[in-house]
């Protein structure tokens, strides 16, 4: 935020009534989930200060009305899905100075609007794993594939690798197989509609249930949200650059409405709940502050 840097260091906010089970599926990813009393998050073991408050996506047993529930409770309990009139969150005001102005963005074959909790199989008890937990170390050289991966060949669009990093850590901790309980998958969290959508828009193939394929699918739908609001808001400017999220100096610098945050936001809440009627805001900024301070110091670097 202004007159502070981004380095902020991170910690996992165990909140009151959590259980040691409630984090036994944070493991360290080089086995099956642990099922010790004792565990402690990334971020802890990396002696990091407490500043922002964070907890991985897919951690949160319970689905709210906003597509992002990052509180967490005990491991164990049943997944609750909204109702759909739920799912929408309101656009909260972020800044004071004119919106960017939008250009019409056709896409024949969009996304989801939103990112809309799918309910799991009866009495299937969330969040859980679907095997075993990829090395970190592996996670780590999967996002650095798929970074690196062009989907749009020919509009001048780069996706960050310490962006694709963030939001992976962000959303499950870097966990390969988690399956969270508004039913996002591994290690990007991808919904299965997004699965589905992203192999038909760029004429793939990716099992979004293998840690490539996910991370994968993650970077494509990254890009594809850097090309869709660098059209609509940018003039065609692809550019994630932390700058351009600093020139309200009354407003934090991760609820301005640049481009950056607009990516952020967007893989959180989906496209529709970035791009209004009213302009470009940003819904969420309980979600781009711990990204954006993750981008410049994450305890995944370590690896």
């Amino acid at each position: 935020m202004r007159g502070k840097s981004l380095l902020i260091a991170l910690t996992v906010a165990l909140t009151a009534g959590v259980g040691a089970a409630g984090w036994a599926a944070y493991g360290d990813g080089l086995g099956a989930p642990e099922k010790s009393a004792s565990i402690e998050s990334a971020a802890v073991q990396a002696g990091l200060a407490a500043s922002v408050e964070v907890t991985p996506r897919a951690l949160a047993v319970q689905v709210t009305a906003s597509p992002s529930a990052t509180g967490a409770a005990a491991a164990g309990a049943t997944a609750v899905v909204p109702s759909p009139a739920a799912a929408t969150p309101k656009a909260w005001a972020t800044t004071q100075r004119p919106l960017p102005r939008r250009t019409i963005v056709v896409d024949p074959n969009p996304p989801p609007l939103y990112r809309k909790p799918v309910p799991l199989p009866t009495g299937q008890k969330c969040p859980y794993h679907e095997g075993v937990d990829a090395p970190k170390a592996e996670v780590k050289l999967a996002l650095e594939a798929a970074a690196a991966k062009r989907f749009w060949t020919v509009s001048n669009v780069q996706l960050p690798v310490n962006l694709i990093k963030a939001v992976g850590w962000m959303e499950s901790g870097w966990q390969s197989t988690i399956i969270a309980c508004d039913g996002g998958i591994g290690t990007m969290q991808v919904m299965p509609d997004t699965a589905t959508w992203m192999n038909e828009r760029f004429d793939t193939d990716y099992n979004v249930h293998t840690l490539e394929g996910n991370t994968m699918i993650g970077s494509a739908y990254l890009q594809w949200l850097i090309k869709y609001f660098g059209d609509a808001y940018f003039g065609g400017s692809y550019t994630l650059t932390a700058a351009d999220c600093a020139k309200d100096p009354n407003v934090a610098d991760y609820k301005e409405p640049c481009l950056l945050n607009a990516v952020i936001a967007a893989y959180n809440y989906g496209y529709g709940a970035v791009d209004t009627p009213s302009g470009l805001v940003i819904p969420n900024p309980q979600y781009t502050e711990p990204v954006r301070a993750l981008m410049t110091n994450c305890p995944c670097f370590a690896y």
